[in-house]
């Protein structure tokens, strides 16, 4: 198979030590403002000096290059609110020429400990261009999911102290936990790791003292946003997304163009290349109907086993995943996987004791018919490309809610192969904007030849 290389190609190397898609919320902010006073904000010249990467793409695009922004709000709860949609607007009426993608995948209720077991898949799955972060929980596991957005992903990071709390008392000064995470901890992390630090907390407290708010004014209960809670927090992150002129991005390198017949040139038809990094895109400036088989160290994407992912089972942007579903939350495997569709379908259920004990059975669309296994033991599929642990089974639900684990329930996952073994031209988008096919994401971060 070749490529026509009287074309222009680009092949754009993700460098550092990263795709689900989401209609972005236009949230009405302009009544919302004018219910509520205007916060202080930071103006400090230091504001954004670990966004240059993103914000530049932001600042920069223009009507002749909409650069596309991958935006990623994660965490618990807190996240999940409506503020990150307040903010979505925002920053859409900010940079109306850019094309930017955003997606909350923030679940509530996973502390650190918790989340560190969905960061890996969440994260490649996206691979964002800035990731705005904020999580209670352990703070060694703190650090190994900023460990793991800093090498896995090219993207500038945000992270976010604790905002007040209910119980409060604006008179007395942090002490304990709350102290050592948000004047200790949080910014030796910030600036280990090269993130950007929004400290809501000083400027939550500040704007409670200037109107004489107490700390519920702000709140639903004694910690999650009410309306103003929302608009103050979309306000503050906000400021802190900011294009600084003087930023110098300290992963320079992160990401690398190479164009055709100037950095790189085909041979007899063939085109190799030696990079360090874990991403490969190609970047079509004229389209046609061109085919190009890939290789990567000598195998095909589909032959490297890290270029796999699970999906979240029974996963869609309307639900509170997973307490609505009873999902696994973790799915590994034994034997490398291939790309296919998998389902879950429950056998029988024994409610009589809490949590709930099911038999269920494996389906995959290429493999075929997997096993039977139930939720009290491990569960490692016929063929290997499935394992579960007993305890990776999310059975928590609220009150009001009935379990839907019953016979004849299905979940649905895919294990997704973050590449192609064959390229294929994509399909035109715009004059301004990349016409992009991801060639492998997920690579081992080290030296690679394709």
């Amino acid at each position: 198979m070749t490529l026509n290389n009287t074309k222009k190609y680009i092949v754009r190397i993700i460098i550092t030590c990263l795709a689900f898609f989401l209609i972005i919320i236009n949230a009405n902010t302009e009544n919302v403002s004018k219910a509520y006073p205007s916060p202080s904000i930071p103006r400090s010249w230091t504001v954004g000096s670990n966004l240059a990467y993103s914000m530049n793409l932001l600042a920069t695009s223009n009507k002749n290059q909409k650069n596309t922004v991958r935006i990623l709000f994660y965490g618990q709860s807190i996240t999940r609110s409506n503020w990150w949609q307040l903010l979505m607007s925002e920053l859409n009426s900010r940079y109306p020429q850019a094309d930017i993608v955003a997606k909350n995948l923030a679940i509530g209720g996973f502390a650190s400990q918790r989340l560190i077991l969905q960061t890996e898949r969440d994260i490649l799955n996206f691979y964002p261009d800035l990731i705005i972060f904020h999580v209670y929980g352990a703070h060694d596991k703190y650090e190994e999911i900023i460990q793991k957005m800093r090498s896995l992903t090219t993207a500038d990071i945000l992270i976010q102290t604790d905002h007040i709390k209910g119980d409060q008392n604006l008179s007395q000064a942090d002490f304990g936990w709350t102290a050592f995470m948000n004047e200790y901890f949080l910014k030796k992390i910030a600036n280990k790791y090269k993130c950007e630090l929004a400290d809501i907390r000083y400027w939550w407290r500040r704007y409670l003292l200037e109107h004489d708010y107490p700390p519920n004014q702000l709140l639903s209960d004694n910690v999650h946003l009410n309306d103003h809670g929302n608009y103050l927090m979309a306000k503050l992150v906000g400021a802190f997304l900011k294009y600084n002129f003087f930023a110098r991005n300290p992963y320079k390198n992160r990401v690398i163009n190479y164009e055709l017949d100037k950095d790189i040139t085909w041979q007899n038809n063939r085109l190799k290349l030696s990079f360090f990094g874990n991403r490969v895109d190609a970047i079509a400036s004229l389209l046609g109907d061109d085919l190009a088989e890939i290789l990567i160290d000598g195998k095909h994407p589909s032959e490297l086993s890290n270029l796999y992912l699970f999906t979240r089972a029974n996963y869609s942007d309307n639900i509170d995943w997973p307490w609505e579903v009873s999902a696994p939350i973790y799915i590994s495997w034994q034997t490398p996987p291939i790309a296919e569709d998998w389902q879950i379908n429950i056998l029988e259920v024994d409610d009589s004791i809490q949590p709930i004990q099911f038999t269920f059975e494996l389906i995959g669309s290429v493999t075929g018919y997997d096993g039977i296994g139930n939720n009290q033991e491990k569960f490692i599929s016929n063929s290997g490309r499935v394992v579960i642990e007993a305890e990776h089974w999310w059975l928590k639900k609220s009150s009001t809610q009935l379990s839907p684990i019953k016979p004849g329930y299905p979940l649905n996952f895919r294990s997704q192969l973050l590449g192609v073994d064959v390229y294929e031209s994509p399909k035109f988008i715009g004059f301004d904007r990349e016409n992009i096919v991801t060639l492998a994401k997920g690579l081992e971060n080290t030296n690679h030849t394709l």
